[in-house]
Formats: structure tokens, C-alpha cells, sequence
């Protein structure tokens, strides 16, 4: 017989789809979203739950969980997917924003190659820095492509 009072030791399943857009989320780990909100959104977690990370550039939410939401204006930081501004980060890491990468290119520097090396000297922070709480090479190599296209 299961008591009311019992806690469950199972983590609660990561929800699927942004509440707002129902677009399909990535999980991101919880100290993501301590390390990024701002402290009057930080003290509305639900440590208990599980959060996702909405990628549609077009939907304000950032973050969401079964219960909760956080906007773009809930971060300390502006959102790659959600924000083009050419000073956006595209690398959190290690500062590499669409103006500079697109000044390395037309420099024809190879900031890949840099990233990649500090990567592989495990000096990322990605988990911390960058809001969809992953490693942020396939954002890079992605707008390093759109740039040969135009």
C-alpha cells in the first residue's frame, strides 16, 4: 500500500512540447537555468522538476517545465536561437558572436579550429554559459554556413 507521505525517487520526465509554440524540447539540466536566469526568476524553480529549452525563434519562452515557463527577458543573457542581433553570442564560451565570427571569416581566420581547440582542452563551460545548456558547435558550424551561402 503506497502512503501519501511517501517521496518518489523517480525524476519527473523532461515535458515534451513548449506550452506556448508546441514546438519540440531539448532537457536542460537544472544548473543551466541557475546559472542563466535572473534572481527574481531564479527564485521561482521548481528544483523537483524538469525543465526543456525552446529553440523556436520565433516563441518569447526560453525555458518550461510542467508547470512554468521563463521568457527571454528571464535570462541574463540574450538567446542565440531568439535573438539576431549581431552582438548575440553564438559561442558563449569563449565570446564568439556573429559580428566576430563574421569578421574572422571575411579575415578568412578559422574560429572553428579555435573553439574546437579549447573545447578539446576542456576549457567550455557550455552546460553554464550557453542557454540551450549544450555544447554550441553545431550553432557555429551552422552560421559559418550561412554565411558562404550569401
Amino acid at each position: 500500500m503506497d502512503s501519501c507521505c511517501q517521496t518518489s525517487t523517480e525524476k519527473p520526465t523532461t515535458p515534451n512540447q513548449c506550452p506556448v509554440c508546441h514546438q519540440k524540447g531539448k532537457s536542460v539540466q537544472l544548473i543551466t537555468l541557475k546559472a542563466l536566469l535572473k534572481p527574481t526568476a531564479l527564485e521561482t524553480i521548481h528544483p523537483e522538476l524538469s525543465y526543456a529549452f525552446c529553440s523556436n525563434p520565433s516563441c518569447e519562452v526560453v525555458y518550461f517545465s510542467d508547470l512554468q515557463t521563463f521568457g527571454k527577458n528571464m535570462l541574463n543573457v540574450s538567446v542565440f536561437q531568439k535573438d539576431d542581433a549581431l552582438d548575440v553570442s553564438v559561442c558563449y564560451c569563449f565570446g564568439w558572436t556573429r559580428e566576430r565570427l563574421i569578421q574572422a571569416v571575411h579575415e578568412n581566420q578559422h574560429p572553428m579550429d579555435h573553439i574546437r581547440e579549447q573545447v578539446q582542452a576542456n576549457r567550455c563551460g557550455c552546460e553554464v554559459n550557453n542557454p540551450q545548456g549544450a555544447c554550441c558547435l553545431g550553432n557555429v558550424t551552422t552560421f559559418i554556413r550561412s554565411l558562404d551561402k550569401s
